[in-house]
């Protein structure tokens, strides 16, 4: 008989406790939220994700300081193991709203492969967990990316990215949420990045940023309206 999911999340959760290391950097900001808990100074707007919402906050720090925007991007995570640390990265944090971008690691297969629709059900899982504590969630569009470095052997991962998007932009249409579409404003004819915009493919490069920020500051406006 299998057991139970909740059973089993509580033997991972259990058995990485007892490791002696940071299963998956979930504590990556743990002292940083526990200051803003304590201090009660919320953030207007957190942003969730992997890698380029990490390198977002490193590249241009101004713009999220001067925007009272909060950073809490994990390299190399997937949608499913964001929805994990929602809570504590977003909840807890009681900001007016969260930005979200995942998705790319699932495509890349960075823990084992995911069937899109369940790339998607993480997305909608994180949209449901901010409403159900009166955070507006904002639903980012996966950048595009057609070739993965650290994983060559994916094959028309831009294809797979696209149909992702138009998942989630469907769901953002049926379900009154602002949807922030990176992919159409960065993406080249072969659903990835140009090399003028991205080193190596995956990540923006730094000035990119200013492409994502003028389109964000616009659907982050019109979801507080």
């Amino acid at each position: 008989m299998k057991a139970p999911l909740t059973t089993i999340f509580i033997l991972i959760m259990t058995f990485s406790g007892f490791a002696q290391e940071d299963w998956f950097g979930f504590s990556s900001f743990s002292e940083e939220n526990e200051r803003i808990v304590a201090s009660g100074e919320y953030p207007k707007v957190v942003f969730m994700g992997n890698s380029i919402t990490e390198y977002w906050a490193v590249y241009h720090p101004k713009f999220f300081r001067d925007h009272n925007f909060c950073g809490r991007g994990i390299g190399g995570q997937t949608s499913a193991q964001m929805l994990v640390r929602f809570k504590e990265d977003v909840i807890d944090l009681h900001p007016k709203a969260v930005v979200i971008m995942a998705g790319t690691n699932d495509v890349a297969h960075n823990t084992y492969w995911v069937e899109p629709d369940k790339v998607v059900d993480n997305i909608v899982a994180m949209c449901q967990l901010a409403r159900a504590n009166d955070i507006v969630p904002i639903i980012s569009s996966i950048p595009p990316c057609n070739f993965f470095p650290w994983n060559p052997d994916i094959e028309n991962p831009g294809l797979t990215i696209v149909e992702i998007n138009k998942q989630l932009k469907a769901y953002a249409e049926a379900n009154h949420i602002v949807y922030v579409d990176y992919h159409t404003a960065l993406a080249d004819e072969r659903n990835g990045f140009p090399k003028k915009l991205s080193a190596d493919g995956c990540h923006p490069n730094p000035d990119t940023y200013f492409i994502m920020e003028r389109l964000v500051e616009k659907a982050i406006e019109e979801a507080l309206r």
